[in-house]
């Protein structure tokens, strides 16, 4: 009986679809945030858990006191759970000294807020720079690529400006670099469209867009469906867990 030869072998390789696994950036297990004790004891997050997969855009809703903003903090190393687990690109960062977690914020998360935190006496530049000179990035590296993710965001023509020199939207750009600067396993973004209009809203989140279709994974806590609905898939809190876990846009109707 003929054996198929080598060269059949690796010609079958390449001709069948490559199998990728899913690699989890983000694994929360059973996580438990506990307020108070006895009578005065509040579950901000009763036994959560959650996995957000390399190159996921995920959003994560509820109202007020539902615990997505406690999900949030947690997952962004900055503050820990009462009990449970959580796995940041294969890393048990819960229980991990401060000094460590302020290493891991530097280098595997990039943050956006709703309000932009830049230094109002430093440049456009100068704020992405930022977070490069915490990292030991030597200080042309540092130049080139805070000019390079400036240029990504659309603000290739305003470097030199400062804050005060820029709008809303501009200064959000601003902190989006800055986020994306140092190459975050994970952009984490808080509320990011909740001080601009709804026009300069849709530019950010094409800009959102834009990083996560180059393959970055990005977690968005929102109140605003229609920024929700920007995202591919939703998350749902209410009263300290998950209620849904795999929204879509289409779906979000069931949980409004």
């Amino acid at each position: 009986m003929n054996q198929p030869s080598n060269q059949t072998n690796q010609t079958t390789a390449l001709l069948e679809p490559e199998k990728k696994l899913a690699i989890a950036i983000v694994s929360l297990e059973n996580i438990f945030k506990v307020y108070g004790s006895g009578n005065t004891e509040v579950k901000a997050l009763n036994g959560v858990s959650l996995t957000i997969e390399a190159g996921e855009y995920c959003s994560i809703m509820g109202a007020s006191g539902s615990g997505k903003s406690t999900a949030m903090n947690i997952i962004g190393c900055l503050d820990r759970p009462t009990s449970g687990l959580y796995y940041l690109d294969g890393v048990n960062v819960a229980n991990l000294p401060e000094a460590d977690l302020a290493t891991i914020r530097n280098r595997k998360l990039g943050f956006v807020f709703q309000q932009f935190h830049l230094l109002s006496q430093m440049t456009a530049l100068e704020n992405v720079m930022l977070p490069m000179v915490y990292a030991g990035v030597g200080n042309r590296d540092r130049r080139e690529r805070a000019e390079v993710a400036l240029t990504r965001v659309g603000l290739a023509n305003r470097m030199n400006n400062k804050p005060n020199q820029l709008s809303g939207g501009q200064q959000q750009r601003v902190a989006i670099a800055r986020a994306i600067v140092n190459h975050p396993v994970v952009l984490l973004a808080d509320e990011p469209t909740g001080a601009l209009d709804s026009h300069t809203t849709q530019e950010v989140m094409n800009i959102f867009s834009e990083l996560n279709d180059s393959g970055m994974t990005i977690v968005m806590v929102t109140h605003e469906p229609d920024v929700a609905r920007c995202t591919r898939r939703i998350v749902w809190f209410r009263d300290g867990q998950i209620i849904h876990s795999h929204l879509t846009p289409d779906d979000l109707h069931q949980a409004l």
